[in-house]
């Protein structure tokens, strides 16, 4: 299958944290509810995969942040979950399979998107 993007993006953890506490509407713009819920290195590494999902695209304008969630598998892998503007952007581009990782060590969280035909 051929590669039709691939994304990357690190956040330092502390900063996002930062962030969050300087602008408390930011958690619920940025994270669907289940999201929201999760401890904050979970929360960087998922706010960097949506970042680097973005990148993949093509960072195109318009995609809303809540129609790509991070969800996981029983056995613990990360997945994406697309809908709404993402998914139109992906359909668009031909994009048949996504994969994610996603680290948190040291203070950075960190994640890598790679989008397949």
């Amino acid at each position: 299958m051929p590669v039709i993007g691939v994304g990357i993006d690190v956040c330092d953890i502390e900063r996002f944290a930062e962030s969050l506490e300087r602008t408390p509407a930011l958690r619920e713009r940025l994270f669907t509810p289940a999201e929201a819920t999760r401890p904050l290195a979970s929360l960087a590494a998922r706010f960097a995969a949506k970042e680097a999902l973005a990148k993949a695209l093509g960072a195109p304008i318009g995609m809303a942040w809540h129609d790509c969630e991070v969800v996981n598998e029983s056995s613990g892998r990360p997945l994406l979950e697309i809908r709404g503007t993402v998914l139109a952007r992906a359909d668009a581009l031909g994009v048949a399979h996504l994969h994610l990782s996603l680290s948190h060590d040291a203070g950075i969280a960190s994640a890598v998107v790679v989008l397949e035909a």
